[in-house]
């Protein structure tokens, strides 16, 4: 697993990330922090195996990264086919991802294998899965069940061999108790799941990965590789990064264009002030108001107002 940070640290890279600057995918991930490092100890036991996969985790933390090395560290010599489901037209869904026969649309001269079929002896990477529709979700689940896919206006089945690596950043289960996603496909990637933390959950991470950035972009931009002062990673450290390592990058390259020395400053990272102790208590409360019952909201909105916090 190479190449590594300054720190000897073992890192996984996105794979001409310099090609989509504007893409929130977050673009390396360190296994530093403890909870990495059992995530990394998981990745390695899953990887190998032929079972499907479910990584769950925030939008920007790392996902597909993930995957790839899952595709990397298996035996499959086929493509690793990255999907956005969120991204795949409805009307033409069946098509994209299964592939259609020569003549099923007009203008359709030949024949395509559709995402499924580009991955056969790969491994198909299925990005926020839970945005298909349920039609989709049933033809898929019967692809994997059984190794074959029926084109649009075909009259045969075609076998494939796809690995499936899934991705979410919600609660399948809440969907499938919603009646919003196949319950028998969330059973089939149950068997091999993995739990992507927030950056927030991960600090050991933050300033290798923070590391890692400054010297990308001085390499990019010709640069000299200011340190980060002390000041500045308790900053790093205390934030909450809602939008994880894709945040996390932005931050360091916009501290990297406007500091003037050696050192990055924390007025340099643009973060938002700290909350003081009682604006924290205050928005936790908040937050409990909005969860709880009719009769707690009622009961805590009274408490916030006698004591000033509302």
């Amino acid at each position: 697993m190479s190449p590594h940070t300054p720190f000897g640290q073992p890192l996984l890279t996105f794979p001409d990330a310099e090609k989509s600057p504007l893409s929130i995918r977050a673009k390396a991930l360190v296994f530093v922090d403890p909870r990495s490092r059992q995530l990394r100890e998981e990745l390695e036991q899953l990887a190998p195996r032929s079972i499907s996969v479910l990584i769950r985790g925030e939008t920007g933390t790392g996902k597909e990264l993930l995957a790839r090395h899952i595709h990397r560290a298996s035996d499959r010599g086929g493509l690793f086919v990255s999907v956005n489901c969120g991204a795949i037209s409805p009307t033409y869904a069946d098509a994209e991802l299964f592939g259609y026969a020569a003549g099923s649309f007009s203008g359709s001269a030949s024949s395509r294998a559709g995402w499924f079929g580009s991955a056969n002896g790969g491994t198909l990477y299925l990005d926020e899965i839970g945005d298909l529709p349920l039609p989709i979700q049933t033809k898929l689940l019967a692809a994997l069940e059984n190794h074959e896919v029926t084109r649009v206006g075909a009259q045969q089945p075609s076998p494939v061999d796809v690995r499936l690596v899934a991705a979410t950043s919600i609660d399948l289960a809440q969907a499938v108790a919603a009646g919003k996603f196949h319950q028998r496909l969330y059973r089939y990637l149950s068997e091999g799941q993995l739990e992507l933390p927030a950056l927030r959950e991960r600090v050991g991470d933050i300033e290798s990965l923070a590391e890692y950035f400054l010297g990308i972009y001085s390499q990019r931009l010709e640069l000299p590789v200011p340190l980060i002062s002390e000041a500045a990673q308790q900053a790093l450290d205390r934030h909450s990064w809602p939008g994880n390592t894709r945040e996390l990058e932005n931050v360091i390259h916009f501290a990297l264009l406007v500091s003037s020395g050696e050192e990055i400053l924390p007025e340099h990272l643009n973060l938002p002030p700290t909350p003081s102790p009682l604006e924290q208590i205050q928005q936790l409360l908040e937050q409990i108001v909005q969860s709880g019952s009719a009769g707690e909201r009622h009961a805590l909105q009274q408490l916030l107002q006698r004591t000033g916090l509302s």
